[in-house]
């Protein structure tokens, strides 16, 4: 036999834990707003819990309808956290008149006209409505990918929506699942949406373990200073287009940029003011480059563009729209302003690289040193010598002599 009272005992006791998680979480990673919408949550799913605890010893319907307004609100931070997870504006406004409407219907059908089964759907819309408003993010999300965490969430929500039905379903067969009537039907149900919620909330778990995750794994690609690809995510990539390039035999192209006299800024101006510079620098760049092309800071002032299927002449015509964009910007300097310029280096893939992305590298160096030979603040285009023809030989040169 399931006992009701020590049920909602373990369902205030987890709910507890949970939402001390989820504070530990909050505050060691402040900006992930989802986790205080699901530390709400626990905490307040554990205040209603602990509130139709009381009801059970108690003959007044306040704690009943606490307890109802509780465990509701404690979907409705639920789905509201789902939405924060996924960067959605937060429906404040709709929840709270769900919330209020359905707690109006418990209030109604409870005091102002007795029906069990009204109020039943009443709590049961209180508690589902706002969870299935979320369930498309979970399922359906905008980036496309449903992460492990979110298909479980998924399920869950879908299982508990099943469960609400089947009490709402029972209730108008005439199997009262409600609080006030207690006994096993009411049992079995807090033992379903006990162990529910806890399933839940580890898809919540789950889902914000691969967010960080995949935080932290783009932190180890992206440069700190300027916020672009650094070296190790511009080696990855390269790597990958030649790849691509090999199977399919298209081309692609490879820039190698130099800010010419950086060390000068940096002596004279100092650090911080070079530091603005690669900022500023990188702006500018971004502004000329296409959808799918790569800017990757590789170090000191040395950056690289990936360009994805792009021609030698493509290519320079790129190289060629960032050096104008940096000499305008330099032309537009006040005295109290700092001008840049560049050098660039241009490179196509072919079939002598093949898989080994040092190789193109080397010869964007190559046209990158020779723009800079020439007076910097320009571009060169990697262009490797024919192969000599072989010298003609003379018919004098071509006889032989035998002994």
């Amino acid at each position: 036999m399931l006992n009701v009272p020590t049920l909602w005992t373990v369902f205030v006791v987890n709910f507890l834990a949970l939402g001390l998680i989820w504070a530990y979480v909050t505050r060691s990673y402040p900006k992930f707003a989802a986790a205080r919408f699901w530390m709400a949550s626990s905490f307040v799913g554990a205040a209603g819990a602990m509130t139709a605890l009381i009801r059970l010893f108690v003959t007044s319907p306040v704690p009943l309808l606490l307890g109802a307004a509780g465990v509701m609100a404690a979907s409705c931070f639920a789905a509201m956290g789902i939405q924060r997870f996924y960067d959605r504006p937060v429906s404040w406004r709709i929840m709270i008149a769900a919330q209020c409407l359905s707690l109006a219907g418990v209030v109604f059908f409870m005091i102002g006209f007795e029906h069990m089964q009204l109020r039943m759907l009443s709590y049961t819309m209180g508690q589902g409505l706002p969870l299935l408003l979320a369930l498309h993010l979970l399922l359906l999300p905008p980036e496309g990918r449903v992460s492990p965490g979110a298909r479980l969430s998924g399920i869950v929500i879908l299982s508990i929506i099943g469960l609400l039905l089947v009490r709402t379903v029972g209730n108008l067969l005439g199997y009262d699942f409600s609080a006030v009537a207690g006994g096993q039907n009411h049992a079995v149900m807090v033992l379903g949406l006990l162990f529910l919620s806890m399933t839940l909330n580890f898809g919540f778990l789950l889902m914000a373990m691969d967010r960080l995750r995949g935080e932290v794994a783009d932190l180890a690609l992206l440069d700190d200073l300027t916020g672009v690809a650094n070296r190790r995510h511009l080696l990855q990539r390269l790597s990958e287009e030649c790849a691509r390039s090999e199977r399919s035999g298209e081309p692609f192209s490879l820039l190698v940029i130099d800010l010419d006299g950086f060390k000068t800024i940096n002596d004279t101006h100092g650090h911080a003011a070079g530091d603005e510079c690669l900022r500023h620098f990188t702006l500018m760049a971004q502004t000329r480059l296409r959808p799918g092309d790569m800017l990757a800071r590789t170090g000191g002032d040395e950056f690289c563009i990936v360009l994805p299927s792009s021609s030698l002449r493509e290519a320079a015509a790129i190289a060629r729209r960032v050096l104008e964009v940096c000499r305008q910007d330099a032309a537009a300097c006040t005295a109290k302003e700092i001008p840049i310029a560049i050098s660039i280096g241009v490179a196509e893939w072919d079939r002598g690289i093949g898989q080994f992305p040092d190789r193109l590298i080397a010869h964007a160096d190559h046209a990158l040193y020779a723009a800079k030979k020439n007076g910097k603040n320009d571009f060169a285009v990697y262009d490797p010598a024919p192969p000599l023809a072989p010298e003609p030989i003379s018919p004098a040169e071509g006889k032989r002599t035998f002994a």
